[in-house]
């Protein structure tokens, strides 16, 4: 393969999306023969990797190379053409990331005497490469912009490999969706200015209870663009200090207003002194993240739309206004286009935060595309747990419980928040460990009519649900029971009204689906 073609394939690939099967494809052509068949896609087998894959290997020898081949050959008179300057641009970035920050933790990068040092040598290699081709200096931008990206590309790969784990089609769906909510789908249009837009669109996370929401809010939060300036030789903001998490289910109407906006003293009963809010605290380069939206009050919707809209809001008890400049991340486990339907969700809001959607499978979603993945996730869970000295032990003895107990169809209706109470479980207790709740509830082997009766209650003996899923589930069984919107209403009694807002349809047709079996 001439230098050329190389040339441009290398930049196909610096600028793919790492997690997504396109990238596994620019692999194979790349590489040819050489390609070693690694599976479907980049993810983590229950613990960190040792080392890189061995593609990535043979590519950056490949990249290294090409580099020199387009040195030597500007260096004895030769002209490249303007695709070709840019494709150089881009394999400089490649090499960069890889010989100065790949091997680099989350740890060391907050570190700023090891930053500084990381810097300087960064430097050096981009002015040797930049003279070469002095145009390639200006389509890179800075060194300091670069050196910020590719930090930010190498943070973002950590959080989104850490945090997400399986190989089944949804999770590798997933992890690439992530890395698209971070870097859109064009990382050159990125880093040539879309990165200073990025905090300004919210993304939106939806999926089942228990389906790691928040951690994949906080891959994305986490992995913002933060600038590095060059001669105080820092970074504008630390990675792990730029995440806020606000549960909105746990705290009450007036504490959410608080916690969010702040208030002035005086501005209420108990508020004795200011409160700057979760909004104001946030820095400029991190992010607030709204666990369960789809509770929040009607009134403070209002006031969130605000915030979407226009950037601004007031303290409670002031008129001044103050500017948010982070980015706003939300997750629900509700439908929000039913809550709409329903008059509980202002459709405005939803529009604001729609336009970056993100959805968590469920764990029987994703065991059903790859049952590999069960033992890949209680050995990732188990690490966590005890550590990695004693993973091994902890994953064996849950997934012979797992096999036991459960089997291998168990539907996992808490999802990951009930793999995790299971293992801890066998930890504490051992493989003996009895778990009455969950086998008299979703043990396999069941009849139908038994499934049917207690399918509603999914979730419910893990404290997945929230009180209002929970009576929503409730006033679905009743209707499914009783065949009336009126009967329900007056066995539960309340309003039909309030049996027909609460209805879950999926439910719905899940028990019907039950019953005909």
């Amino acid at each position: 393969m001439s230098w050329r073609k190389e040339l441009k394939k290398l930049a196909d690939l610096a600028f793919s999306n790492p997690f997504s099967l396109q990238r596994i494809e620019l692999e194979r052509e790349l590489l040819g023969r050489e390609f070693v068949a690694e599976g479907s896609a980049w993810s983590r087998r229950g613990t960190r990797a040792a080392g890189e894959r061995l593609n990535l290997e043979k590519i950056g020898v490949r990249a290294e190379t090409a580099l020199r081949q387009v040195a030597e050959y500007v260096s004895s008179g030769g002209a490249l053409e303007r695709e070709e300057r840019e494709q150089y641009g881009d394999l400089v970035a490649y090499v960069l990331l890889y010989r100065q920050i790949a091997a680099r933790t989350e740890r060391e990068l907050e570190e700023q005497k090891v930053v500084a040092g990381i810097w300087r040598s960064f430097r050096h290699d981009y002015g040797e490469m930049a003279r070469i081709l002095p145009e390639v200096a200006e389509s890179l931008a800075t060194a300091e912009h670069l050196f910020a990206c590719l930090v930010q590309v190498h943070r973002a790969f950590l959080n989104i490999f850490d945090f997400i784990v399986g190989e089944s089609p949804a999770i590798v769906a997933l992890r690439a969706a992530v890395w698209q909510s971070i870097f859109t789908h064009d990382m050159r249009a990125y880093r040539d200015g879309l990165h200073s837009r990025m905090r300004d669109i919210p993304t939106l996370i939806t999926g089942p209870t228990g389906t790691g929401k928040e951690l994949v809010a906080r891959a994305i939060g986490q992995s913002l663009y933060i600038p590095f300036e060059g001669v105080k030789e820092r970074f504008l903001g630390s990675a792990s200090q730029c995440f806020r998490p606000v549960n909105l289910a746990a705290l009450s109407a007036t504490l959410i207003e608080s916690e969010l906006f702040g208030h002035r003293r005086g501005a209420f009963t108990g508020a004795i002194s200011d409160r700057v809010g979760w909004l104001e605290a946030c820095p400029e380069y991190g992010a607030v993240f709204l666990d369960e939206i789809g509770e929040l009050d009607g009134s403070l919707q209002v006031k969130l739309l605000r915030v979407t809209q226009q950037r601004t809001y007031c303290r409670i008890g002031e008129t001044v206004e103050q500017v948010f400049s982070g980015k706003l991340i939300a997750a629900t486990n509700r439908d929000l286009p039913q809550e709409i339907q329903a008059g509980r969700f202002r459709q405005d809001l939803f529009y604001r935060l729609c336009a970056d959607q993100v959805s968590t499978p469920s764990l029987i979603e994703q065991f059903r595309q790859q049952p590999n993945d069960l033992p890949a996730l209680v050995k990732y869970i188990a690490g966590k747990q005890v550590g990695p000295e004693w993973a091994d032990r902890l994953a064996e003895q849950a997934m012979v419980w797992i096999a036991r107990e459960l089997g291998a169809e168990y539907a996992w209706p808490g999802n990951i928040r009930e793999l995790e109470q299971t293992i801890r479980g066998v930890m504490l207790r051992g493989p003996g460990l009895d778990h009455p709740v969950t086998k008299a509830l979703y043990a396999p082997g069941r009849g139908s009519a038994a499934d049917r009766d207690l399918v509603w209650l999914e979730g419910a003996a893990t404290c997945a649900l929230s009180a209002d899923e929970l009576l929503g589930r409730y006033c679905t069984w009743a209707y499914f029971q009783l065949g009336t919107y009126e009967r329900a209403a007056e066995r539960l009694g309340v309003d039909r009204r309030t049996v027909k807002a609460r209805i879950d349809s999926a439910l719905l047709a899940r028990l019907k689906e039950l019953d005909r079996r």
